[in-house]
């Protein structure tokens, strides 16, 4: 259903926009022995992230934020971490399905904005590559993808670097 809107005192008929915003959520254990995946990209560490897949923080809230804009349910729902198949997945094949299903129901990403939340390394310098890699991936301009690295000023498990937290929201619009 459409609306009628003042447009210098004439009225204009507006189309409406079907828009929907997702919010996601992840953290990961810091451990020795493993390689830390960020955004897609591998950060050169001593510590890397703990979990069933490569454990790319930033990559999981973003699929979350996604398939939750889509009211198509949550990583671990998809991917879920029992499953041998995703055994050390690399996340950026994750993201790729992920894309793949909202498509299938029609929707296509307006914009994402993440949040790294990590004391150390940092992760700045990093950002215009994990864009680049996620756009890619995602198949839409980096204009489209912001991310931003924060500290938690060494309080709580990140501040303490026990591990990485990433927040993603995104909008996704009908194609």
């Amino acid at each position: 259903m459409g609306l009628i809107a003042p447009f210098f005192g004439n009225f204009v008929y507006l189309c409406p926009m079907k828009i929907r915003v997702g919010f996601g959520y992840d953290v990961h254990q810091l451990v020795e022995g493993r390689a830390l995946w960020l955004g897609g990209i591998k950060i050169e560490h001593t510590l890397g992230l703990l979990g069933h897949s490569d454990a790319d923080v930033l990559i999981h809230a973003l699929c979350d934020a996604i398939l939750g804009a889509a009211n198509m349910r949550d990583i671990g729902y998809h991917f879920p971490d029992t499953a041998g198949e995703f055994l050390n997945i690399d996340s950026k094949i994750l993201l790729r399905k992920t894309m793949a299903l909202v498509r299938e129901k029609g929707w296509e990403l307006g914009n994402a904005d993440i949040t790294v939340a990590a004391e150390k390394p940092k992760l700045n310098p990093h950002i215009p590559a994990m864009k680049q890699c996620l756009a890619q991936v995602m198949t839409t301009d980096e204009e489209n993808i912001s991310i931003k690295a924060t500290t938690t000023e060494k309080l709580g498990f990140t501040g303490r670097q026990e591990g990485i937290a990433a927040y993603a929201t995104v909008l996704i619009q009908k194609a």
